[in-house]
This record gives C-alpha cells, structure tokens and sequence, in this order.
C-alpha cells in the first residue's frame, strides 16, 4: 500500500514539474527580462517596484499597529 502511495506522489511531482515548464517556468521570466530595450528601463521598473512595496509595506504595518491598539483595548475591557 505505501509502495502504491509513492508512485502516486512520484507521478504528481513529474506532471506538476512538467506543467510549470510549460507553462512557462523560470525559462520564460529570464526570457522576458532579456528581451528588455535596455538595462536603464529596467532599473527604472525596479526602482518603482521597490518604492511601491515600502509603501505598501509602511501601511501594512500602520494598519497593523491600529489594529493591535483596538484588540489591546478590547482585551482590558474583558477583564
């Protein structure tokens, strides 16, 4: 039974592993930023992403902390 149960998840890692190269898999990522008009432009996109995940990251962390606050006073209210 578990001889069957190892060839059943062998089989599943083959096919997942050969969906993700069809469907495109890192060789199409790598593909794509190589096809790029010029490194300039990419710095440019990168530098837009990065300011775009602090920003993101900042109110996260904002919402988060208000979030602590409430269930903190909640919490002293219960008791």
């Amino acid at each position: 039974m578990e001889a069957v149960t190892l060839l059943i998840a062998v089989a599943a890692l083959i096919i997942s592993i050969l969906a993700y190269q069809r469907t495109g898999g890192t060789a199409e990522l790598k593909h794509q930023i190589e096809s790029k008009t010029s490194s300039l432009d990419l710095k440019q996109e990168m530098d837009a992403l990065v300011s775009m995940t602090d920003a993101l990251r900042e109110k996260t962390a904002d919402a988060l902390d208000r979030l602590e606050k409430v269930v903190r006073k909640t919490e002293k209210n219960q008791t």
